[in-house]
């Protein structure tokens, strides 16, 4: 039995949601080289891949903050250094897109479940003028019915709202949904929605081994989700 079936005693969800950064796409790259710009517009130094990778997952403003703070912590960082600097940041990465890539098994692992006609969420804290285009260039934008940006609401995750929106328009009920994500924030959010969650070990969670937050379900690959070699554990 392929462990989506497991998850669901044999049957098929009637939703899943996806994040995107860290889940379906390797982002930090481009959002790396947008900020080291942001920070040489401000004279400050680059921060580099490494230090990105572990500082996304919030959203761009939380990113710029850490950015500006250089570590994760940025409850100095006043709105006045913040604004500014958030705007140099859009600007920046609204042409850094080259360098991100589609993680391995997602296609395979969409493709399986839209060929099921099982119905398609992505659920981001990216800016939504972001999404659309990226989700084009990355041949990923004929999957979703539902796609919600990080301002597509008042909150963002690991606020449950955006599940919840979701949730109502499909008019399924969170046991019968799964969000699929790879952050602390994806898995708070999917619990506080009453939606069982699968996490990925190769994406953006600060640092921390995922299996640390206790998703329903802890992949290497989006195929393990839906070939009989995978498996709950």
């Amino acid at each position: 039995m392929i462990a989506l079936h497991q998850l669901f005693g044999g049957e098929l969800p009637r939703l899943v949601m996806f994040d995107l950064d860290g889940t379906l796409l390797d982002s930090v790259p481009d959002l790396a080289a947008a900020i080291d710009r942001m920070l040489g517009q401000l004279g400050r130094p680059p921060a580099g891949v490494a230090k990105v990778r572990d500082w996304v997952g919030n959203g761009s403003k939380v990113l710029v903050r850490r950015a500006l703070a250089d570590d994760l912590e940025h409850s100095a960082i006043t709105d006045e250094q913040a604004a500014p600097a958030h705007q140099l940041f859009l600007s920046a990465y609204a042409d850094c897109h080259a360098l991100s890539t589609v993680y391995p098994g997602v296609r395979e692992c969409l493709d399986w479940l839209q060929a099921r006609a099982v119905p398609l969420a992505l659920v981001t804290n990216k800016p939504t003028q972001f999404v659309g285009p990226l989700l084009a260039e990355k041949g990923l934008d004929g999957y979703f019915r539902w796609v919600l940006g990080g301002d597509s609401l008042p909150v963002q995750k690991p606020d449950p709202a955006a599940l919840n929106w979701v949730l109502a328009e499909a008019a399924v009920a969170p046991i019968q949904a799964l969000f699929v994500g790879d952050s602390r924030n994806d898995v708070l959010a999917a619990r506080a929605a009453g939606v069982p969650c699968v996490a990925l070990t190769y994406g953006y969670n600060h640092g921390r081994p995922i299996a640390e937050e206790q998703p329903a379900l802890v992949l290497d690959d989006l195929r393990q989700l839906v070939d009989s070699t995978g498996g709950l554990g």
